[in-house]
């Protein structure tokens, strides 16, 4: 597969994720602090998902792309792989025991599946209320209604709203079982890579995340490169990783044969 990319998109996208064959870019996106942005991703496409300032928070909802009521299901994908944090060898499993998409490449090691999403109240509560009317494009967005935003566009609505992965975000659990937000875990041009196993729905927020103790409304942008990579191999390290991943992906390749 070619780029059809106009040549100062490509070299654009080749400054984002130096290293990756031009050839085989498809397309970039930025979403500004604060924004939200969806998408129909098809199987073997790999989304390289950038932070360009440092502390970013990217809230992710991944869809079967022709069948909607399959989603991802984070207590599979977490009770699969026998782990409470996501990282590179990990996969998104749906609730119908699919791969959606692999962590193919990571240089955080610790993204958080376990906090969901900030909604109206709590940016209220933290940083007060700036309104569209007011203040435009400076409002404060919140996570919950920013996917519920990009849901709607593809006729998804509350019901659909299921537990997300936030990219970028760390949170541990110390020994009273609290919930421990990592400030600082991710650093300017970290980046976090999915490559989709399936025709996905992807639905993103840069809102920040709700434990997040910053006083100040700040969220970070995010770039997205995207390229062909092809669907996993039969060696590929997010396979082989545990014995239910090689299982996940046979009940994922079925579904394309």
């Amino acid at each position: 597969m070619t780029t059809t990319m106009e040549p100062e998109a490509l070299q654009q996208a080749r400054e984002l994720a130096p290293g990756l064959a031009g050839k085989d870019i498809l397309w970039s996106e930025l979403i500004p602090g604060g924004g939200h942005w969806s998408y129909r991703v098809r199987r073997g496409t790999t989304l390289r998902f950038i932070d360009l300032e440092g502390g970013a928070n990217l809230a992710c909802l991944l869809y079967r792309a022709d069948e909607r009521l399959e989603r991802l299901n984070l207590p599979d994908t977490l009770k699969a792989q026998h782990t409470a944090h996501l990282t590179a060898g990990h996969v998104l499993y749906s609730d119908m025991g699919r791969i959606l998409a692999a962590i193919s490449a990571d240089t955080l090691g610790w993204h958080d599946p376990l906090c969901g999403l900030s909604d109206a109240a709590l940016i209220r509560s933290r940083y007060g209320e700036r309104r569209y009317q007011e203040h435009r494009n400076a409002m404060h967005r919140n996570g919950k209604d920013s996917l519920l935003i990009e849901l709607g566009k593809w006729g998804l609505g509350r019901r659909d709203l299921v537990p997300n992965v936030n990219l970028f975000s760390k949170v541990t659990v110390d020994a009273g079982g609290r919930f421990q937000f990592v400030p600082g875990h991710s650093r300017q041009n970290d980046y976090v890579e999915l490559r989709f196993e399936m025709d996905t729905l992807l639905a993103l927020s840069t809102a920040p995340h709700p434990l997040d103790p910053s006083p100040v409304y700040a969220p970070g942008k995010v770039a997205i490169v995207a390229w062909h990579s092809g669907p996993a191999a039969i060696d590929d390290a997010c396979r082989l990783s545990c014995p239910e991943n090689g299982r996940g992906y046979h009940n994922t390749e079925l579904a394309y044969r």
